[in-house]
């Protein structure tokens, strides 16, 4: 008898093991190639924007996925709705409010900073080794929050944020540039806490006086008029963005996705149409993903994406008390 139970429980083994493999094989084809276009839409748009586009580019043309990277306005995610407001948080000592905001596929925070020049760049300490998490970015620096700012190359294939990707500064100078002096798209602050965009060479950088800088793009809105084409052709995923208003506040934006019961996530057009709603005059897309968060007060403020927790980056914009 107990021969025989044992031989039944491994075969029940066996039959649960081979019905998860079938599972696995089975779950792309349905994404890419199932008759689910909402579905589909939002598996091409997080997998084509991440480390590894690869993956899309196995089972769908560049034809199909181009097509589907421009229809999402086509499904009506996010386009043309009211977004909502509610604030969470007011703290008038730090010059701080922190809003809850949501669409039509998204919700997200948004933090508003009435003065630019506390706005400044945290850069792992251990560059070339390993990044850090936000909540550490913001306690290295004494800072009451931040938000993750810009990309990672990673030359070792171990995705821990070592290398922040093109020109970095803080305090002035340059830590980190692995482009030389050609010109790339710089996201950061000058002297006087303006935030500048456009491509920039190392050089350039340096003449104009400028502070704390990363590499990102795309560029949302740029003197007050939108540089979105369309839904900006990446996808729904979770999005970070930081921009300014006239009148100098500072304003971080983080939206959720990449969770079906609680936030799918935004287009570039969500994001810019955001920044528009909040009277920005200049706004850029920064690095998202799993990369999206917020920190404020110690707590991480949005529903991460990412299963294992804070994700390892190479810097985050930060607001010093």
């Amino acid at each position: 008898m107990k021969r025989k139970s044992k031989i039944r429980m491994r075969r029940i083994f066996v039959f649960i093991f081979f019905n998860i493999i079938f599972a696995a094989i089975l779950v792309p084809f349905v994404l890419f190639w199932g008759p689910f276009e909402s579905l589909k839409i939002v598996a091409v748009g997080a997998v084509a924007t991440s480390r590894h586009p690869q993956v899309v580019e196995a089972f769908l043309s560049q034809e199909e996925i181009s097509r589907i990277m421009n229809s999402n306005n086509s499904q009506g995610f996010g386009s043309g709705q009211a977004l909502g407001r509610t604030e969470v948080v007011t703290d008038k000592t730090a010059g701080i409010t922190i809003e809850d905001i949501q669409g039509r596929s998204f919700k997200g925070k948004v933090m508003l900073i009435k003065d630019p020049k506390r706005v400044k760049l945290a850069v792992t300490k251990e560059i070339g080794v390993t990044g850090e998490r936000v909540s550490d970015l913001v306690k290295d620096m004494g800072a009451i929050a931040g938000i993750n700012a810009g990309g990672f190359y990673d030359p070792n294939g171990k995705g821990n944020g070592a290398f922040p990707d093109g020109i970095t500064m803080h305090d002035g100078k340059i830590v980190h540039n692995n482009v030389g002096n050609k010109a790339v798209n710089i996201v950061g602050f000058d002297d006087e806490g303006k935030l500048v965009l456009g491509k920039m060479t190392a050089d350039e950088l340096i003449k104009k006086n400028m502070q704390e800088v990363v590499t990102f793009e795309p560029n949302l809105i740029v003197d007050g008029k939108p540089a979105v084409v369309g839904d900006g052709g990446w996808g729904i995923a979770p999005r970070t963005g930081i921009g300014q208003r006239a009148d100098g506040t500072v304003i971080f934006v983080v939206i959720d996705g990449r969770q079906p019961t609680w936030s799918i996530g935004a287009t570039l057009r969500d994001l810019m149409n955001v920044f528009e709603d909040y009277d920005a005059v200049n706004a850029v897309n920064l690095d998202g993903g799993s990369s999206s968060e917020l920190v404020y007060d110690g707590k991480v403020m949005n529903k991460l994406w990412n299963i294992f927790g804070e994700r390892y980056i190479p810097t985050a914009f930060v607001v010093t008390p």
